[in-house]
């Protein structure tokens, strides 16, 4: 069950008030877990229970997605609004420099929030931001296509799609190498939370141009992609090497654009190695 907590951000028009959804459980170190666009923070559960074994697990609904409520009006959902959210999310829970593990626009923010010294260690899974104008248009694009797609359908038909491995597949092939593991449960209400995001369209018009091009030093920085990545292609994880030098690359044999499903054990180890390293550093 999800709990909210709500703080105030300052904003150039003015001090607004803003309210994050997120799940909390086990112990240990805090681990913060962010997902994609038009997707929610249950994209983390095949792994919630692995890495609950060693950390303090804070998987997080971004503004405007899952059960967190929409920005205040005029707030614009680009980094440097977003980031701070997250930091004053954090400060709010009374969590200091969390470990971060984030999914495509996740990443990105994990990625920023270790550049900027707020994190213990970051692992990104197909992190946003290492890509060309076309492969961003051609991401974006998709993107649309399947939330046009999950608009399109009445919610009967999405729970009857749901039943049968094809059906999954048709909903949700984009982000999964392996869609029939998803429970019918899980993908009507992964595809109802891509529908109704109001943070999807201010999302992607503030990822116009946008690149992550700075080194993120003096931390533990996992770089994890899925070798079958539709959506976001794995050659942009030589970019992301080549922006973070001291970062690992991995490969995920088998894995989607959202691997947390296709591979749990695999992506949890590789979530946990880098904040045992950070802990080792």
């Amino acid at each position: 069950m999800a709990e909210k907590v709500s703080f105030t951000i300052e904003s150039t028009r003015g001090n607004r008030t803003v309210s994050v959804a997120y799940e909390r459980t086990g112990a240990g170190e805090p681990l913060l877990l962010l997902h994609g666009v038009g997707h929610h923070r249950q994209a983390w559960d095949p792994v919630i229970s692995a890495l609950s074994a060693e950390h303090d697990v804070i998987a997080v609904d971004l503004p405007g997605f899952g059960e967190s409520p929409a920005l205040p009006e005029g707030s614009p959902y680009d980094l440097a609004t977003v980031v701070p959210v997250l930091d004053s999310m954090c400060e709010a829970l009374g969590v200091e420099r969390p470990h971060v593990a984030g999914n495509s626009l996740g990443g990105l923010l994990a990625l920023e929030l270790g550049r900027a010294g707020r994190v213990r260690s970051v692992t990104a899974l197909s992190p946003a931001g290492f890509w060309t104008e076309g492969e961003r248009r051609y991401a974006f694009g998709t993107l649309r296509g399947m939330r046009l797609g999950a608009k399109s359908l009445p919610l009967t038909v999405i729970e009857r799609m749901s039943q049968t491995a094809a059906g999954r597949a048709a909903l949700t092939s984009g982000i999964y190498a392996k869609p029939g593991r998803r429970s019918p449960e899980a993908v009507v209400a992964e595809t109802l939370a891509l529908r109704d995001a109001p943070g999807f369209a201010p999302t992607l018009a503030a990822g116009l141009g946008l690149r992550f091009t700075d080194d993120v030093p003096g931390i533990p920085v996992t770089v994890a992609w899925g070798t079958r990545d539709r959506l976001l292609l794995r050659r942009q994880g030589i970019r992301a090497k080549h922006t973070i030098p001291g970062a690992r690359l991995i490969r995920l044999p088998g894995c989607g654009h959202v691997p947390m499903n296709d591979d749990p054990a695999l992506v949890a180890r590789v979530v946990l190695d880098t904040g045992r390293r950070a802990v080792g550093g």
